[in-house]
This record gives structure tokens, sequence and C-alpha cells, in this order.
């Protein structure tokens, strides 16, 4: 299946800004359980929320020129860019390790921008891939998932919501694959969420009373304090189906890595769905760099990646 369909079919769609430019997203629906009406999800959101899309050639023109006229370094300032931006810094890396500025470099054109990145995969020459970064806000997933993703010491920095800080007015749930399809396990979820639910608003309560009548200083905490001492402890009732959110930065090689290690139909069935979604958003941020993955599909629905360079 191409990218394209597979994008549309599981709901991709595009937010385009004042520059014209796409951004990729999912956007899940929201449920609520049949009896209490407690919020939960079934499927992974993504925002592409940052990428790599300011690069400036005019601005070597002074390292250009210190060289001998005979080398033309010069002109390398003049080639246009083509319209990718977040892969043009993958290319301008790569021509700076051979020092490739003069008549005989490969031009910016969108077929030699082509050839250019796919030879660098072909090469395995990953480095110059690490250049351009993309962030990715990820909604809609278990904290179950985030534990296994943010393993990856690859990234910048993962930014995720605080349950000590975030109380129950925020708080939603994920539906894991297996139960969605079967309504035996379904219905346990949907009773095991409101449940959940009620236990920490009730534990809250009781450490607010507590905290009240037995420690004197609470009293003089301020709001936030207050609302952190009750949640850090309350949050220890909250199963691992509790819903999370988090900013995530990598650069693209990085990306790569992650797509083939979670997309895998050995990776668990919530973290492949979505770093499938994940590929998808990337492949219409930086086409050339992820247009050599095959979207292959399993017996249980879901979809994996494979590509012949592996471990650019």
């Amino acid at each position: 299946m191409r990218a394209e369909e597979l994008f549309e079919s599981l709901g991709g769609d595009f937010y385009v800004d004042d520059f014209g430019r796409k951004w990729p997203r999912f956007t899940p629906n929201v449920y609520r359980t049949s009896q209490k009406g407690v919020k939960y999800l079934q499927e992974p959101g993504l925002v592409v929320s940052a990428k790599t899309v300011t690069v400036e050639t005019e601005a070597l023109r002074p390292f250009l020129s210190g060289f001998d006229d005979e080398y033309a370094f010069e002109q390398y300032a003049d080639d246009p860019h083509w319209l990718n931006e977040t892969e043009a810094i993958i290319k301008m890396a790569g021509q700076a390790c051979y020092a490739s500025y003069g008549p005989g470099r490969t031009k910016n054109t969108e077929e030699d921008c082509k050839r250019y990145l796919r030879n660098i995969k072909e090469q395995k020459h990953g480095s110059v891939i690490e250049h351009p970064n993309v962030t990715l806000f990820i909604y809609g997933v278990s904290r179950s998932l985030t534990h296994e993703l943010v393993r990856h010491r690859v990234v910048d920095g993962p930014s995720q919501l605080s349950q000590r800080y975030v109380d129950g007015k925020v708080l939603r749930f994920v539906e894991r694959p297996e139960y969605q399809n079967y309504l035996p396990l379904h219905n346990m979820f949907e009773r095991w969420i409101e449940m959940s639910e009620a236990e920490y608003e009730e534990r809250r309560q009781v450490l607010n009373n507590y905290f009240t009548a037995s420690h004197p200083e609470f009293k003089e905490m301020s709001a936030t304090e207050k609302r952190k001492a009750q949640n850090q402890a309350a949050r220890a009732c909250l199963p691992n189906e509790t819903e999370t959110h988090i900013y995530f930065t990598a650069n693209l090689r990085s990306w790569r890595f992650i797509d083939e290690l979670r997309s895998s139909e050995h990776a668990e069935v919530e973290i492949r769905n979505l770093a499938v979604k994940m590929f998808l958003c990337l492949y219409f941020i930086a086409p050339n760099i992820f247009s050599d993955y095959k979207i292959v599909a399993l017996k249980d629905g879901t979809f994996t990646l494979d590509t012949e360079y592996k471990k650019v």
C-alpha cells in the first residue's frame, strides 16, 4: 500500500499554515463510557509541531570566496533551493564533507536532489541525516506506551504531561486495540476506567482532608503546591491505560531508527500503530528520506515497515 493511501485511510489530514506549508496530523475520536461518561480514545493522535524549515546558502559566501577563483566555489551560494528545506540541510552537509562546491557538484534540481539523497541511504552515510529535526506532539496514547518510547536515547528531551500538576480535569484513558472489537473486553475496560476515575477523585479528596487535619504547613501552601501534594499520591491508583501526551523531538536519522524498531511485527501492537502513523507524518515532511520504506500488511490487520536501507 502506498503511504498516501494509508495516510488517508487512517484519517490523516493536513493543516495548511499562512505560508502554504502542509503539516500532517491524525485526530482521533474521543469517546465516553456508557454509564458515567468517562472519556477515552482508541487511536493515537499525532501532530507535526515543528521542523527544520530555514536553510541559507548565501551565508556561506564569505567562506566560499576564501578559496582560489579557479575552484569557483562561490557559485555554490548561487544555487537555488529546492522546495523541501527540511531535506536541504542534509545535502548541504553531505557536500561539505567532500568540499563539493565547484562546477562539477550535484546541483539543487529536484532530480539531482532525489538522486543525491538516495545515494546517501545506499551508502549508509547516515550521519548527515542527523541535522534536520522534527518535533511530533503525540497524544491518545497510554503511559505504558510512553514508558517504552522514552527509552530511546536518541531524542532531544521529551516533554510529557505531569500527573503531579494536572489533576482529573484532563483525565482520559486509552482502550487497547485488542479490546475494541470484543464486547466482553470492551465492557470490562469501560467498567474499569470508571472505577479508576472514581477511586482517583476519592483519594484526592481523602488526601486533602488528611493533609488539612494533620499537617499544619499544608494550609500555608499555595494552591499549586496543595494540588501537587494530592496528585502525586493519588495518581498511584491510575492504571497503565491512563492517557498521556508528549512532545518528542528527534533528527531524521533517529526517527528512521525509531520507526524501524517500533513498527516491527514483534513490537507491541499499540506502539506499532503509533510508529506507522509517525512514519506517515514524517514521509510528508521529508519524502526523499522516508520514500524507501514499504508498508506491509500483517495478519492482524496492522502494518509494519520494511526497507532495504536498514540502520542508515
